[in-house]
């Protein structure tokens, strides 16, 4: 699998479960942790491998460079996940929304909850961003393709 195609798949799953305010989401949240450290960790191995062999590549084969820059990303994925993770904990609490105070706390981790998932969801965003295929500084040779002059006609 191409690394492009690795981080569609993470941010494709990441999409389709989503977490809810609930141990059920305690439990999603902690799965897509894992997710996201297996696919740093791929992007880091396969950029170490592309700068220690100083490998060429082609057009389709992103830089170690990129690599690198996807990987950070992801992390910075990975840290809003684990940032999510207080405020999970304590709406999947049994009881937690007992009494009025404490539904109204749960607005704001709600809230909380809300913004480090779609700080996540940027930096994924992000990665994949790193791995579009970057344009050439050379202009592509192009044919010249003869155009024919506009043909002026008169109303007679």
């Amino acid at each position: 699998m191409e690394p492009h195609e690795a981080v569609d798949a993470v941010a494709a799953d990441l999409r389709d479960h989503q977490i809810p305010g609930d141990r059920h989401g305690l439990f999603t949240a902690s799965r897509h942790i894992e997710l996201l450290c297996t696919l740093a960790g791929r992007l880091a191995c396969e950029a170490g491998y592309l700068h220690n062999h100083d490998s060429a590549g082609g057009p389709a084969t992103p830089s170690a460079e990129n690599l690198s820059q996807t990987a950070a990303h992801v992390g910075r994925a990975i840290a809003h996940y684990t940032q999510a993770l207080a405020p999970l904990v304590t709406l999947a609490q049994p009881g937690s929304q007992a009494t009025l105070q404490k539904q109204l706390d749960a607005i704001d981790l709600h809230s909380r909850l809300r913004v480090h998932l779609d700080d996540a969801g940027r930096a994924m965003a992000e990665a994949r961003a790193c791995l579009r295929p970057r344009r050439s500084t050379t202009p592509p040779a192009t044919a010249t393709v003869p155009v024919r002059a506009p043909t002026v006609r008169r109303r007679s």
